[in-house]
């Protein structure tokens, strides 16, 4: 069975239903086993790869936290390519619904496949690919923030940590901060597992609310890490300009 295959598989086999009911319910959703232990080291591996990447961002420099990351270049790593090649489709589905419930005045539909999505990013002239690996190192940490790039967002985004909790470092839990309509923040920290991914809201997502359906306002980042390295896979679906 071919790289591809077995990706498609496994991403074809998890819970859709459930993590389309903790996105409604909780704003996020946890992906055990996204990836094995093998596909982790061999992603982390590339973050020394200078050639397959794009751009080097130092959060410090820009005031964003203390890290660094980099945006992979095109062609994609084949496991970053097919990953979220196989996601994109379960979660247009969510990003559907999502759109019919809050009403947009005509709204664009988002097309079932990748490719279609991604011309349409490329009409808006955002060409430049999104997936990154992020790594943390002692005294890391990421503030809350949104990914967007230009005109056209995908409303979900994927995380999944590469790194193993206690043994590769410890802290770092992923963040989350909800605001809504006249309410305090909500805030979740998650503690991820090696090859566990996460799904989110990329800026917002529709809530039930006493005048029907009311708009969630989303911004997710990583708390301070307290010792040794953390290393994650991001993969945000629309390119950037």
């Amino acid at each position: 069975m071919t790289l591809a295959e077995r990706i498609r598989r496994r991403v074809a086999a998890l819970d859709w239903p459930a993590f389309e009911a903790g996105l409604d319910g909780d704003g996020y959703a946890r992906i055990p086993g996204l990836l094995t232990a093998a596909e982790c080291r061999s992603l982390a591996a590339l973050y020394s790869a200078e050639t397959r990447f794009r751009t080097t961002i130092s959060l410090e420099r820009h005031g964003f936290g203390q890290g660094e990351y980099k945006y992979f270049s095109y062609p994609l790593p084949p496991l970053v390519a097919v990953l979220r090649e196989s996601l994109y489709p379960q979660l247009a589905v969510i990003a559907n619904r999502w759109l019919a419930q809050r009403r947009v005045p005509s709204p664009k539909p988002f097309s079932r496949s990748l490719r279609s999505f991604l011309g349409r990013c490329r009409a808006e002239g955002q060409a430049r690919p999104t997936p990154l690996l992020l790594r943390y190192t002692a005294g890391g940490y990421n503030r809350l923030h949104q990914d967007l790039y230009g005109a056209v967002a995908f409303p979900l985004q994927v995380a999944c940590l590469l790194s193993r909790p206690v043994d590769d470092f410890t802290g770092g839990e992923f963040l989350l901060v909800e605001q809504r309509a006249r309410m305090q923040s909500r805030g979740e920290a998650v503690a991820l597992r090696a090859g566990e991914g996460i799904v989110f809201p990329t800026r917002e997502r529709p809530v039930a609310s006493a005048r029907g359906v009311s708009t969630a306002h989303m911004r997710h980042g990583v708390s301070r890490v307290h010792t040794g390295e953390r290393t994650t896979l991001g993969l945000i679906f629309h390119d950037a300009r």
